[in-house]
């Protein structure tokens, strides 16, 4: 019998009750934080930097995120150093979503995590599942993509503009398109 709580569910890759209490109370956490820096005014660099160290798993020193920036919880997100988000990007981080170094993404791009099953009496009862993201070092990401659930790609890529990422993408190409493929070794 499972007895992980509906976070634990989460974390672990298994359907879960998006609308338990817990899980809505973290979130809306997260939604305070983001709301606090997406209100910060952009020039208090400081106070924005410290509402983003509470707000990730794990960052390092140099990182800049512009406004507006929305996440689910937060927590499940890690970036590396030289990290750099313009503005207007979203990370659903219902599973982890970790980001290697000198990592740039382009304004208007999703991260998603999260996904619903297909069976629509599962799905109308609130239940989900997440897949990790993971990115390495030295990517760019253009504007207006989405990296869907479970998605890893490797260091040194370049992904188009307006590129959705549906599947792994390995290092050292850059990949475009919807779904994104890669065109060519870089």
């Amino acid at each position: 019998m499972n007895n992980l709580n509906e976070k634990e569910k989460m974390l672990s890759g298994e359907l879960y009750d998006a609308n338990d209490a817990a899980l809505v109370e973290e979130r809306q956490r997260s939604k305070d934080l983001c709301f606090r820096y997406n209100q910060t005014q952009p020039s208090k660099m400081k106070e924005r930097k410290g509402i983003i160290k509470t707000l990730f798993g794990k960052t390092e020193k140099m990182f800049l995120i512009e406004q507006p920036f929305y996440c689910d919880y937060g927590y499940n997100i890690e970036i590396g150093e030289n990290f750099y988000t313009n503005v207007n990007v979203v990370i659903l981080d219902c599973a982890k979503v970790t980001f290697g170094d000198n990592v740039f993404i382009a304004p208007n791009c999703g991260f998603y995590t999260v996904n619903h099953p297909l069976d629509v009496e599962t799905r109308n009862k609130g239940l989900e599942y997440a897949k990790p993201i993971t990115v390495g070092n030295n990517v760019w990401i253009g504007a207006g993509c989405s990296i869907l659930p479970g998605v890893t790609i490797g260091d040194n890529v370049v992904i188009g503009a307006g590129s959705v990422v549906v599947k792994d993408i390995p290092s050292n190409v850059l990949a475009v398109g919807n779904p994104c493929k890669v065109i060519k070794e870089i």
